[in-house]
């Protein structure tokens, strides 16, 4: 049977991480067709959404490779110098900086929406070699031995050696390739806001465990800082309801009046938390990236990190095919990008999930475990190096290396404590 391929490679959702991926291919001589639910003319002007996103030093050099970090506003770059972690009323408290790893900051912050439209302007300067169709809402997956082919709702078919997911992490392309994926909700609602306050934030980010709720305050460009308050989900409404000075002065309460005065400088948004990871992040001419792989909490930042990992990962993989003149769908590549992935992801994605119970939790057995943690990391300052390397991105080395090098078993399932679980 002759099969007439639309492109090399069928990307399915036009957000940050499929648009990276079509930059990555268009520079490997790949071709793309990009496949978004929303119409394109949105893609270029995304509207502010209230997140703002962390970045490492690796996610940068990539974002910089790729030609999207130049497409940032400098002006919404915001250096990340040190994050501080505080256990309730404990005294105690753990401080992560970036010069003890080498580095003058642990990363930057930058608006979510500034990236998508930095993405966006990415892929818009590949010419041809991206072609981007909105309002494509893919209804149907189909796999031969030749090629995958996607259905969409108007009836249109498009085939290629590879279908990638990008579609989020309620992906229902994934769902079509017969993947599943486990699911953490955490029963709780995170309100985002831009918080302008009286004193500077000299880079800092705070992560507040307080008793029953959570609170981030993270550092923006100017005097301006991004509020992250987690919330048990049946107490968002109530703080979203709350007029701006109301909301601002219950912030700063929080706060502990750290910074002065605050008051409410953007819209409020609110995202129910649920933690996402694939039970395989490939099959047969199909491959997962972005939140489709893995959707992180976002209390260590790593969501769109691991996103960007992905795609230099998988394109690395893709371009050794092409260079070789290998099927683009063949197995042996998209298995080596999913070992490798599962490697840099897994650990970070069960270990997160298990500090957000351990720190959420106010019953005194894990209020005293925590007490333990935070004083224990603090007389080990290879734990916080450790933490940190994670932070900024950075490769290991030496034993860090031979421990990251060891294979992972296929999700595990830890065993916790009852009280803990």
């Amino acid at each position: 049977m002759s099969i007439s391929f639309s492109s090399d490679v069928i990307i399915v959702g036009a957000g940050p991480a499929g648009l990276a991926l079509a930059c990555a291919l268009a520079d490997a001589g790949i071709r793309s067709l990009v496949l978004e639910q929303q119409p394109a003319a949105a893609l270029a002007q995304p509207p502010e959404d209230g997140r703002d996103i962390a970045l490492t030093h690796r996610a940068r050099r990539i974002m910089s490779e790729l030609g999207v970090w130049q497409h940032l506003p400098a002006d919404d770059i915001a250096p990340l110098r040190q994050a501080r972690v505080s256990n309730g009323d404990s005294p105690r408290g753990l401080v992560f900086d970036g010069q003890a790893d080498g580095h003058e900051q642990l990363g930057w912050l930058v608006p979510n929406h500034r990236i998508r439209a930095a993405c966006h302007a990415g892929a818009m300067a590949r010419g041809e070699a991206i072609q981007l169709i909105g309002e494509a809402r893919v209804t149907a997956l189909t796999r031969s031995a030749q090629a995958a082919t996607v259905t969409l709702a108007d009836g249109r078919q498009f085939s290629a050696p590879l279908v990638v997911a990008a579609d989020s992490r309620f992906s229902s392309v994934r769902r079509m390739a017969g993947i599943g994926a486990r699911s953490l909700d955490f029963g709780r609602t995170a309100i985002v806001c831009r918080m302008a306050h009286a004193q500077p934030h000299d880079g800092a980010a705070h992560e507040c465990f307080l008793h029953g709720h959570t609170l981030a305050i993270l550092p923006m460009a100017g005097q301006q800082s991004s509020a992250v308050w987690t919330v048990k989900s049946d107490g968002a409404d109530a703080l979203m309801a709350l007029d701006d000075a109301g909301f601002a002065q219950a912030v700063e309460q929080a706060f502990g009046s750290r910074l002065g005065t605050m008051r409410q400088a953007g819209a409020r948004h609110a995202y129910p938390l649920v933690a996402v990871y694939a039970e395989r992040f490939w099959g047969p001419r199909f491959a997962l990236v972005g939140d489709a792989a893995v959707g992180m909490h976002p209390v260590t930042a790593h969501g769109y990190n691991f996103g960007l990992y992905g795609v230099e990962t998988l394109a690395k993989q893709l371009a050794k095919a092409r260079k070789a003149g290998r099927d683009l769908g063949e197995a042996r590549g998209l298995a080596a990008y999913a070992r490798e992935h599962q490697r840099v992801t897994l650990p970070i994605y069960l270990g997160t999930n298990v500090v957000v119970k351990l720190f959420t939790d106010d019953r005194a057995p894990a209020k005293a475990l925590r007490e333990a943690v935070v004083g224990l990391s603090n007389l080990l300052p290879p734990v916080r190096a450790a933490v940190t390397r994670q932070l900024t991105g950075r490769p290991a080395h030496g034993l860090w290396r031979a421990l990251d090098a060891l294979p992972l078993p296929p999700l595990p399932k830890l065993p916790l404590p009852r009280w803990l679980a």
